[in-house]
């Protein structure tokens, strides 16, 4: 199955250079307190990878991610049923060590690398390396690169396009290689393996079936496979995969998703309205983020009715600063958790040059201690990605 190679892009995207880091320095301050403790724990944790967790129920090996459907509950009138649909409400005996112990090394990787950025100490570096190896590079403990067991449902499907999702976070991962690759403590054939893993990955991403299929998912599935491909290429450094990337943010992804209003209709319909306006916004954003860092002015770009990325942040700003005015529905789970200090808030801040989003972001919980906030705020280290 082919991919999305060799689109032409639009002029709209000649360079255009975006004027930034107005506000880092505030950033840093806010952050560095986070920062320090974070760091702390990451010194002191051991990799874990997939193969640290057995996963009984899969249909694939030691080395393959799996996971299951959140929303997916066994039928209470045949328990050897094929699972139910129960949507918004997770169910607490999925199997979920593998997507636990991703995140954790998001964690890991995010938090070195965020002091990484404060103090370029070697041992930053060479701690991460530890983690980095064991995932990507060690043929006894490294995960396969491509999700084809991710979010099954027992007694319909032993993976599905869907779970792509779950490598979100590996995208602070990706970013931290970038943070770490160009000191010299950092070895060219870990490099290299790590890159090879990623360009793997990208490849299976953008030629498989169930890839193809997220990357036309109609909502936030969608988005998040745009951010994904754009993170890891970025790494990488496939243009032709960044130029697809900016292709379908700007004719597919904002005038599907967004109304005039600059809500995402797809997200409201849900049972949790306002997490997954939250989670799509910062996708969105975050998109914006990478691919203009890259010379594509995503920030401005601008349909022809007027709509733009501010669009959809102007819609959820006032909800952010005052949720008891949603005017949608409430979520049937974590409504009392959100919001939290939104990537969507810090990097429009400083694209806009905007000091009301800055205020608000430093007013708002940067370190969340949910797993489900955790598990839907991949961007949790913003000083890398500025």
């Amino acid at each position: 199955m082919g991919c999305l190679l060799g689109i032409a892009i639009s002029p709209l995207f000649l360079k255009a250079k975006i004027k930034e880091g107005v506000f880092e320095q505030e950033i840093i301050q806010t952050l560095r307190p986070v920062i320090l403790k974070q760091s702390k724990w990451a010194m002191k944790q051991k990799p874990l990878t997939v193969t640290a967790y057995s996963a009984g129920r899969s249909a694939g090996g030691i080395h393959d991610f799996y996971s299951e459907g959140d929303y997916w509950w066994p039928d209470p009138k045949d328990p050897a049923a094929p699972y139910i649909q129960r949507d918004g409400m997770t169910n607490p005996a999925n199997f979920v060590e593998h997507r636990k112990a991703m995140i954790r090394f998001s964690r890991i990787v995010g938090a070195l690398a965020s002091a990484y950025r404060l103090n370029p100490d070697k041992k930053y570096v060479q701690q991460a390396l530890r983690h980095l190896k064991a995932w990507f590079v060690d043929a006894e403990t490294m995960m396969n690169p491509n999700l084809l067991y991710a979010q099954a449902i027992q007694g319909r499907f032993t993976g599905r396009g869907i779970g792509i999702i779950d490598t979100i976070h590996l995208m602070e991962v990706a970013q931290g290689v970038k943070i770490f690759e160009n000191d010299p403590n950092f070895p060219q054939a870990a490099k290299d393996a790590i890159h090879r893993w990623f360009a793997t990955y990208l490849r299976w991403l953008t030629t498989h079936q169930y890839g193809i299929d997220e990357m036309n998912a109609a909502n936030n599935h969608g988005t998040c496979w745009v951010m994904q491909v754009a993170a890891f290429s970025s790494l990488v450094q496939d243009t032709v995969l960044l130029n697809t990337c900016a292709y379908r943010y700007a004719h597919v992804l904002l005038p599907n998703q967004m109304e005039a209003n600059g809500s995402f209709p797809r997200e409201l319909q849900r049972t949790k309205p306002y997490g997954y306006a939250l989670f799509n916004l910062d996708a969105m954003t975050m998109i914006c983020q990478i691919l203009s860092k890259t010379n594509t002015p995503l920030w401005q770009y601008t349909l022809s009715d007027g709509r733009t990325i501010k669009t959809g942040i102007d819609f959820m700003v006032p909800y952010i600063a005052a949720k008891e005015k949603w005017p949608y529905q409430k979520d049937v789970m974590y409504w009392d958790q959100w919001p939290i200090a939104h990537p969507a808030l810090v990097f429009s801040a400083v694209a806009f040059q905007n000091k009301d989003y800055l205020q608000l972001w430093e007013k708002l919980d940067h370190a969340p201690e949910q797993e489900e906030v955790i598990r839907n705020l991949p961007i949790r280290n913003p000083i890398i990605w500025l």
